[in-house]
């Protein structure tokens, strides 16, 4: 029985490990972006939502 615990804890380490490395991965995403690109994408996107809208009110 003992063995079993073991080899859930490691289990269970291996799952902190790869959630940590997960995060690690996204936040140097989103760091590698300059408040530029941020706002260029913004831009877009608001830009596309309208396009859309109006699309949409076209259609009605």
């Amino acid at each position: 029985m003992r063995g079993i615990w073991k080899w859930v804890g490691l289990a269970g380490v291996a799952g902190v490990v790869a959630g940590g490395a997960l995060v690690a991965r996204d936040q140097r995403r989103r760091n590698s972006y300059t408040p530029d690109d941020i706002r260029a994408r913004l831009h877009q996107r608001l830009t596309e939502a309208e396009a859309a809208e109006s699309a949409a009110d076209k259609r009605d």
